[in-house]
């Protein structure tokens, strides 16, 4: 069993830079096409079959290269790991965010991941991680490079070191809850993967994971009365969702999806979950259409894609999560290998999901704070 978990762990990794790479092609156009017309154009390419994401027409986008840079501190080798506390892996963190940070601009960052890295201070050892409170710190960017969090800390009893990693995380670049609740969000779903939790309760296993982010956020005495109004947003947010597809309450019960959901009620579905008309841009609804995708794909990887990767909005974000949430229910079995094969940064992907396999899995709780 533990060869297919691992593998599992390489897909996601693979697949959410494949996720990243399919999306961030329609980003990248500056007037952005509608969900139809960039499935129509997937067509004439030949269908995703017949796909080969080479790096230079198929690069990836700041979001891979953020969430590698995370997946890179996480696995750092420590000679001794009793004296391997939190903040020495923020410390850590840091410092791979800022060496990004000479990398990002050819990637078309967003500019709030670039902003926010260039707040970091690497050398000064007690405050390296803290940003200032960033009203326009809420974009999707924390969300895309925490799922490797929830990768290395999967296991339940490990959920405070979790929802402590992900807010740090979230909030070095995007210090505004919208943003870093997102970070939280991808790394307790891909938490919830690995440990075969039904995917329906999801969405509310997380809302009843935020008050504990809340309270860590109290204790850590940062920002909490710029932080009230927008916390609230948030989980309003995700509430409103979790009611129109039927999961709000606990049962058993599948998402109720509308009976005509083709590529234009989508793209006016996810506008509308957006708070501002662009579907995937804050860290809110860019876990929420990955979540969307994945509750109507099952295990369709061309399905995922329709939903996730090609739509009218930050399809770049949407699909790295969304991609790399399907490799740990999944694998990589039922995805064409032409998506993977020539993959920028291929094998350090490959070697990343390996090492967090192996740290996440061999764990001995000497770590426990």
């Amino acid at each position: 069993r533990s060869r297919s978990a691992m593998e599992k762990f390489q897909a996601a990794m693979l697949l959410g830079s494949v996720g990243d790479a399919l999306g961030y092609r329609n980003a990248r156009k500056e007037n952005s096409a509608s969900g139809t017309k960039i499935q129509e154009d997937l067509q004439k390419l030949g269908g995703l079959d017949h796909l080969v994401l080479s790096p230079e027409k198929w690069p990836v986008s700041d979001n891979t290269i953020m969430h590698l840079a995370t997946a890179r501190a996480l696995t750092t080798e420590q000679s001794d790991p009793n004296y391997w506390c939190l903040d020495d892996l923020y410390r850590e963190m840091v410092k791979h965010y800022v060496e990004v940070l000479e990398k990002l601009p050819e990637h078309r960052a967003d500019p709030a991941t670039i902003d926010g890295c260039s707040q970091l201070k690497p050398d000064n050892y007690l405050l390296a991680w803290h940003t200032p409170f960033n009203e326009k710190g809420s974009g999707f960017g924390a969300a895309t490079k925490a799922m490797c969090i929830g990768m290395r800390y999967w296991k339940p009893e490990r959920l405070e070191t979790l929802i402590e990693v992900s807010i740090e995380c979230g909030r070095m670049t995007h210090n505004h809850p919208t943003g870093f609740l997102g970070a939280l969000c991808t790394a307790l779903f891909a938490s919830y993967a690995i440990q075969g939790k039904p995917l329906e309760q999801w969405g509310r296993d997380m809302m009843k994971t935020v008050p504990l982010a809340e309270e860590y956020c109290k204790k850590t005495i940062r920002h909490l009365a710029e932080y009230q109004e927008h916390w609230f947003y948030f989980e309003a947010k995700w509430q409103f969702y979790l009611e129109e597809r039927k999961l709000s309450e606990d049962t058993e019960s599948k998402a109720a999806f509308p009976d005509h959901y083709d590529a234009e009620e989508r793209d006016k579905t996810y506008k509308k979950w957006s708070s501002e008309g662009r579907g995937g841009r804050r860290g809110h609804d860019a876990p929420m259409i990955a979540y969307d995708a994945l509750l109507g794909a099952g295990n369709n990887w061309t399905e995922l894609c329709h939903r996730a990767m090609f739509h009218g909005g930050e399809s770049g974000a949407t699909g790295a999560i969304a991609g790399c949430l399907f490799g740990l229910l999944h694998g990589l079995v039922a995805v064409p290998e032409g998506l993977h094969q020539e993959l920028e940064h291929r094998a350090e992907l490959l070697r990343l999901g390996e090492a967090l396999h192996r740290l996440s899995t061999e764990e001995k709780h000497a770590l426990q704070p």
